[in-house]
């Protein structure tokens, strides 16, 4: 169900207007049947994952809990030291065997929901279930969050329900974390003039970028990139990735956007997910911007615990005593960074272009961390003002090319092809051969009408600047509100109109209907 569908917009509607109506107590209760309702109109077969996740993840939290009580009573009843010790090491090992069963049981359904492809026949027929990869990873970081005794189990089994099952955010997230939001549910809301302006505003941003910016070069990205590489110039290869950098950050962002506003009619603040990515000075800055919360939930349950395994401490103390302490530092974060890169390549898709593609950024990443000390002193030696304006924003441009690199392997599924693309882009990029390349392959009059194409590059030429123009002012004021600086009716409403009438004249000039690329992971 898309956010622009009248299906939604209606649902949404309907379920604000009971949520606000009834008892305040109760509203939790509306948005947990709305969350079911939706998953049953977007297929029915998917409430039967989110049910058996939820649950599954609900009693092994419990359990958890019920380990705990047991454990500090035995405690307390031991005569020694000795019998306490030997206590604990029992009840460290059931809570490892609960926290571990339940994650193989759920990670192995998404594993199997999610790369059914390539296992035969096995998953003919099947699909996969929409969000199974958002509420898995939510539901699971809870789990390991009552597993590290970071607060208390949910008795409820509905509220718990309700926190997983969020409708605004199973289309593509953010991952959220119980400790914010399951309270956040409970509270008693209400309806608020300022508040749903400002929702509105953020909404309709998020539709602006993914209508009038994504929408409007999708089809020009694919045509580029559907095309024989030895046909075309390295200079439109380059052209289809910057192009693919906008319509993909424009096409996530947007749509998290959206969830965040809608979570806001409700009374209910998000996880965000974005923190202008592309003002980063760095490549692991820029991962620490883009997709926060997917970054955030890899730091917490993927890095920090393989960092801390007793080998790769052992491997750190190693590293120290035979290469320094800077390797001894960088070395085991290094390969942990890879590693999280690998899953999360991993979980973009079952295709080898995802993995190359993680492992390039960990790779990266681990790269500039070990060479730092050399960065530091060429830097000394060249007396290079590294706290400049100028170096800023050199680091800035250096980090967006070093992204782009990337999207090659992301965007490019088969690798020969992406590796004849580097080729190309490097040996035969002819600047001169852009325009006719552009005309022919883009405004192929026999494939599209050349005027809807060059209408969609110019609304998606506003709507990138109108974007670049907020991220630099939210980069530059990162603790004022865009819709703080709006303030008075008339200009909230002037920017409601703009966005609006963005979205509304790109569907004159639309040639691509696709979905949100994220709701596919």
């Amino acid at each position: 169900m898309d956010f622009l569908s009248l299906g939604y917009i209606a649902f949404t509607a309907a379920a604000l207007v009971l949520y606000y109506m009834l008892h305040r107590q109760h509203q939790w209760k509306v948005l947990l049947v709305a969350n079911l309702l939706f998953y049953l109109i977007v297929g029915k077969q998917n409430i039967i994952f989110i049910l058996f996740t939820s649950f599954t993840v609900w009693y092994g939290a419990n359990v958890l809990e019920s380990l705990k009580g047991e454990f500090a009573t035995a405690k307390k009843a031991a005569p020694d030291r000795e019998t306490k010790k030997a206590l604990k090491n029992k009840y460290m090992n059931k809570k490892r065997l609960v926290l571990f069963l339940v994650l193989i049981l759920n990670l192995g359904v998404l594993a199997f929901m999610k790369y059914f492809r390539i296992m035969g026949s096995w998953g003919h027929g099947l699909l996969v279930p929409l969000g199974i990869s958002f509420y898995t990873f939510q539901a699971t970081g809870y789990l390991i969050d009552i597993h590290g005794e970071k607060y208390e189990a949910e008795k409820s089994f509905p509220r718990f329900l309700m926190f997983v099952s969020f409708f605004p955010q199973l289309v593509q997230g953010p991952i959220n974390r119980y400790d914010k939001m399951g309270p956040q549910y409970l509270k008693e809301h209400s309806w608020s003039s300022d508040r749903a302006r400002s929702a509105a505003v953020l909404i309709l941003f998020g539709l602006m970028k993914k209508y009038a910016i994504a929408n409007m070069l999708t089809d020009s990205i694919a045509r580029i990139f559907d095309s024989p590489v030895e046909s075309i110039p390295g200079s439109l290869i380059v052209t289809g990735i910057l192009m693919y950098s906008v319509q993909q950050y424009a096409d996530f962002s947007g749509g998290i956007d959206v969830a965040l506003g809608i979570a806001l009619l409700f009374d209910l603040e998000m996880m965000p997910n974005f923190r202008q990515p592309y003002f980063a000075v760095s490549l692991g800055d820029f991962w620490r911007r883009w997709h926060i919360s997917l970054g955030a939930w890899m730091r917490d349950y993927v890095f920090y615990p393989f960092a801390l395994l007793k080998p790769m401490q052992n491997f750190g103390k190693w590293c120290s005593k035979h290469f320094g302490k800077h390797f001894g530092r960088v070395l085991p974060a290094g390969i942990a960074n890879i590693l999280v890169f690998f899953l999360v390549g991993i979980w973009h898709g079952a295709y080898w272009h995802y993995v190359w593609w993680g492992l390039y950024n960990g790779i990266v990443i681990a790269l500039s961390d070990i060479l730092e000390p050399s960065f530091a002193k060429l830097s000394s030696l060249l007396h290079l003002p590294l706290k400049s304006r100028g170096m800023h924003i050199f680091r800035v441009i250096r980090t967006f090319i070093i992204v782009n690199i990337g999207w090659y392997f992301d965007r490019i599924e088969n690798m020969g092809q992406c590796l004849q693309c580097f080729k190309r882009t490097v040996m035969n990029f002819y600047l001169d051969a852009l325009y006719d390349g552009f005309n022919g392959v883009c405004l192929n009059p026999d494939l599209v009408k050349p005027m809807y194409v060059l209408g969609g590059m110019g609304i998606a030429s506003i709507g990138t600047m109108v974007v670049f123009a907020v991220s630099l002012y939210k980069e530059l004021h990162p603790d004022e509100r865009l819709s703080d600086r709006l303030g008075g009716t008339l200009s909230m409403c002037s920017a409601m109109l703009f966005l609006s009438f963005m979205v509304l004249i790109s569907f004159i000039f639309t040639t691509s209907t696709g979905g949100f690329l994220y709701a596919n992971f």
